[in-house]
């Protein structure tokens, strides 16, 4: 699997150093927050385009945004090599995932613990990523929800039968544990946050993780 990090745990005061810390990680998560879709506010593309000028990691970036057809070029123009925005945030969203395929961007889409997978059946052929939430959106440190399982089966069953090419991701409550629980059922990659960022040896952890 890939391991994703989110660095939202992390020690902003000395952000650099921290991301350089998990340089073992291909990818880099952001969590982008507005306050409105999810409770809590976290940063927008500003943060994207700082951490471009020390990072050359694939910038996975996610968004719990209300109305995200509004920024997706505010976070192209920041350095966004996929941007996975919210089902239910989006009137249409087939019209977003084209917009942002049509800029050389990879497009994702992801679904609240409470919404039904087969929601994104239409969907699934223009996909280039589906991020399974396993916590509510919005807080780091919650508890994997197992019913998640379930989702990352359905979407790898549809993956094989129609040969979708697109990675099916899981954020929220990823350790070691869950880690190897969602391998199991086809998941390609993992975003990890408060359990990586709590460790000294953040790359090795990196590596277990991504070889569970």
């Amino acid at each position: 699997m890939i391991c994703s990090p989110s660095f939202l745990s992390s020690d902003f005061s000395k952000l650099e150093s921290e991301i350089k810390s998990i340089s073992q990680a291909k990818w880099l998560h952001f969590d982008c927050m507005d306050g409105k879709f999810v409770p809590n506010q976290t940063y927008d593309h500003k943060m994207v385009k700082n951490i471009k000028t020390y990072s050359n990691q694939f910038f996975d970036v996610h968004l719990m945004i209300e109305k995200p057809i509004d920024y997706i070029d505010d976070y192209i123009d920041a350095g966004a090599d996929l941007i996975t925005f919210h089902y239910e945030a989006c009137d249409d969203p087939l019209k977003l995932i084209r917009l942002i395929k049509k800029q050389n961007v990879l497009a994702g889409i992801s679904i609240k613990p409470n919404t039904s997978v087969e929601v994104l059946k239409p969907l699934l052929p223009y996909l280039d990523l589906i991020l399974i939430m396993s916590v509510e959106p919005g807080a780091g440190g919650q508890k994997f929800i197992p019913e998640s399982l379930e989702k990352i089966a359905y979407l790898k069953a549809m993956k094989h039968k129609f040969n979708y090419e697109y990675f099916i991701e899981v954020d929220g409550g990823i350790n070691l544990e869950t880690a190897k629980l969602v391998k199991e059922v086809g998941c390609d990659v993992i975003v990890v946050g408060s359990f990586i960022f709590k460790q000294k040896n953040r790359n090795e952890l990196i590596g277990e993780l991504e070889n569970v």
